[in-house]
């Protein structure tokens, strides 16, 4: 069954390659060999594509034979053809379901549902990406044209991995920092490439400062230019202040800094949290509508925009690392602000069950956040500076953390709670990772 399995894939990269879509092609041939690896989610991918493709026969067929009766040509054989071929991906595609196929297919098979929504959450927004965009938002479509269908199955791939160790709390606790500072690596690498010459690294060659606080400066300036704002919006809506913690290409910086501080964080007063922030953010939006009314070149706010992120690097270099808390994110980043008080308002939380809580404090020494105080542990619930980072939940020893949803889903099971954040998260990173760039 496998080998018809195979022929029914290769049949579809065929006829890639016959409409011109080289590129198509080779993403289907790779992803046809990943079967090989056994893993439970190419499994339920696959099983999609055929049973997909077996609707893409059936519409491909009635087209060919509207055109051949209209020419008075046979098309018998041709709907024999097209038939058969119908059938056999409906077949495979149904076989894979089965339990026949989930034995061969055993590894990770326990998280194959989640790694698969995320790989195809994932691909799906790149497919969008780069078919709806002007310009060429995929690197490798602009290296080699047509090759975006690789990159797109690349970080499919990376989305499902992702997904997989976001499930783990422990895995979480540990990669969630590396491959956060690896989204920010690529993105602050392609800048720097882009701005040594090789144009093809930006996005579209405007360039503008990678400055948080300026998603929200910055359109107040110019009066208008929306984007950044809505994507951390909308990104905010699936995921709540998570995208402070997964997402933003400073945060990163400013997490490392920490790192290098006490292994104990210290505790920072609430205060700062909510009124350095707002204070920052009254600062930059109020700052851009005054030199907007004054009509100040750009040149000039550009250089008051770098002044401010050069502020947020020196209390990542000096608070940050002292007190081995993330100062910058915070207490001084008024986008980190938003992202709380936005994110109270979608349904991700994390909470603390009391019955099965020692009061040990893992969870507070873990949390670079400060957002675990004593009288916080005994609500059983984070403070506003929480972004769902779910390195608590990796720290405590008896289980007694976990993701949840809020009312009216609050009867949402923990672990379904869990696999649907890892799902969106897995596909944003993995989004984010192939899109973001200046």
């Amino acid at each position: 069954m496998l080998t018809l399995v195979a022929l029914c894939q290769l049949t579809l990269a065929a006829h890639a390659l016959r409409g011109g879509d080289w590129g198509l092609c080779a993403a289907l041939v790779v992803f046809a060999a990943a079967l090989a690896t056994q893993q439970g989610f190419v499994r339920l991918v696959w099983a999609a594509l055929l049973v997909l493709g077996a609707v893409f026969w059936v519409r491909a067929g009635l087209g060919f034979y509207q055109v051949r009766a209209a020419m008075g040509e046979p098309w018998l054989r041709l709907a024999l053809i097209l038939g058969g071929l119908t059938l056999a991906s409906l077949a495979s595609g149904l076989w894979l379901l089965g339990e026949r196929a989930r034995a061969l297919f055993h590894r990770n098979a326990d998280t194959e549902a989640v790694r698969a929504a995320a790989f195809a959450l994932a691909v799906g927004g790149l497919y969008l990406a780069r078919s709806k965009a002007k310009v060429a938002v995929l690197l490798a479509d602009r290296f080699l044209p047509g090759s975006g269908w690789l990159e797109m199955l690349a970080l499919g791939f990376y989305a499902a991995w992702v997904a997989g160790v976001i499930l783990d709390p422990a895995r979480h606790k540990r990669l969630r920092p590396k491959l956060w500072a690896l989204f920010s690596a690529v993105f602050f690498a392609q800048l720097a490439l882009g701005l040594a010459g090789l144009t093809d690294f930006l996005m579209t060659g405007r360039l503008h400062l990678p400055v948080p606080a300026l998603i929200a400066a910055g359109p107040l300036f110019r009066g208008g230019g929306l984007f950044m704002p809505i994507l951390f919006a909308s990104t905010v809506v699936l995921v709540g202040p998570a995208w402070c913690s997964h997402l933003c290409y400073i945060g990163a910086w400013d997490d490392q800094c920490s790192r290098l501080g006490p292994k104990r964080p210290k505790p920072m007063p609430r205060s700062w949290a909510i009124g350095g922030r707002l204070a920052a953010l009254v600062l930059a939006c109020g700052t851009a509508l005054l030199l907007r009314a004054h009509n100040v070149p750009g040149e000039t706010a550009a250089w008051l925009a770098a002044g401010f992120g050069l502020a947020g690097l020196g209390v990542m270099a000096l608070v940050s690392r002292r007190l081995g808390v993330m100062a910058h994110c915070t207490a001084f980043c008024p986008i980190g602000l938003v992202g709380n008080l936005l994110g109270r308002l979608t349904p991700w939380r994390v909470r603390i069950d009391r019955e099965t809580c020692t009061g040990c404090g893992s969870c507070a020494r873990a949390c670079r956040y400060s957002a675990l105080t004593p009288a916080e542990i005994e609500a059983g619930a984070p403070g506003l500076p929480c972004t769902l980072c779910g390195d608590c939940i990796g720290a405590c020893p008896h289980d007694s953390m976990g993701y949840r949803l809020a009312w009216p889903l609050s009867h949402v099971a923990p672990g379904t709670a869990r696999a649907v954040l890892a799902v969106l998260l897995g596909a944003l990173m993995a989004v984010f990772l192939g899109v973001a760039r200046i």
